[in-house]
């Protein structure tokens, strides 16, 4: 079973994907709400997937992104972001993202962007 470390600054959002993911067969094994905090938690729980959300305060998801490939190069990351913000999933893919999904999340798209990074 894949452990996944969800991260977002909306608890909301957070607990969406969760639900989405744990009804899927899939593991959460923890959650951040900004990127400083979901690269300590990487450390920590060496998940084998990180959704990450781009917008968050502090650190964004471009830069965790980042950090967290530094750490570990075969770190498989999908970023979240909503409408509108093209240049910003560039830049995340550019920087190792494996994939990316839009809010709101539509169901059937998160577990496909999972099962295909996981491959």
């Amino acid at each position: 079973m894949a452990k996944i470390l969800v991260v977002d600054d909306a608890a909301f959002m957070r607990m969406m994907i969760k639900d989405i993911l744990s009804k899927n067969g899939f593991e959460v094994v923890g959650e951040a709400a900004d990127g400083a905090q979901a690269v300590e938690r990487y450390q920590e729980l060496s998940p084998d997937l990180v959704t990450m959300d781009i917008t968050m305060p502090e650190v964004d998801g471009i830069e965790a992104l980042k950090r967290i490939r530094a750490i570990d190069s075969e770190a498989r990351v999908i970023v979240c972001s909503a409408m509108g913000q093209q240049a910003m999933v560039i830049d995340a893919i550019q920087a190792g993202a494996k994939d990316f999904i839009v809010k709101p999340f539509q169901a059937d798209r998160v577990i496909e962007a999972v099962q295909k990074a996981l491959r």
